[in-house]
């Protein structure tokens, strides 16, 4: 189900909560969400459709990701980076690493690890920042 994007500056700066397998259906909204705002958007965490559960969803090259908890457990390269945001207006300058190992669980809370790079790794770092109540 498609939902509405939330706008909410007091409610995006809070930390997300851990995910569940209770959180499953959180997981495919955000993604038919992501999926409707193609056009204009690559990534989304949980909060920017009003759930506070720490999941993000993201075009991973051209395929759509899930990733329950995720945590980046290494990163090298900073560079800076202007990034805009559906649920916020305009753009912001961040820091931001070209490289960026992260650990997550998929849609059956197995662990995975993976290295991530260039576009990719900038929008999980982006949407990590939702979870942790940043707003860039």
């Amino acid at each position: 189900m498609v939902r509405e994007i939330c706008r909410d500056e007091a409610f995006l700066a809070q930390k997300a909560e851990p995910a569940t397998a209770d959180d499953l259906c959180v997981a495919r909204d955000l993604l038919d969400t992501l999926i409707s705002h193609k056009d204009g958007c690559v990534g989304m965490a949980a909060n920017m459709i009003g759930v506070n559960k720490r999941i993000i969803a993201f075009d991973n090259g051209g395929e759509y990701m899930l990733m329950f908890n995720p945590v980046i457990v290494k990163q090298s390269g900073q560079y800076e980076a202007e990034e805009g945001c559906l649920s916020l207006t305009g753009t912001r300058k961040t820091k931001r690493f070209k490289t960026i190992k992260v650990q997550w669980q998929n849609e059956k809370f197995q662990t995975r690890l993976k290295t991530f790079t260039s576009w990719a790794a900038e929008i999980i770092q982006h949407e990590l920042d939702h979870c942790e109540g940043v707003l860039i």
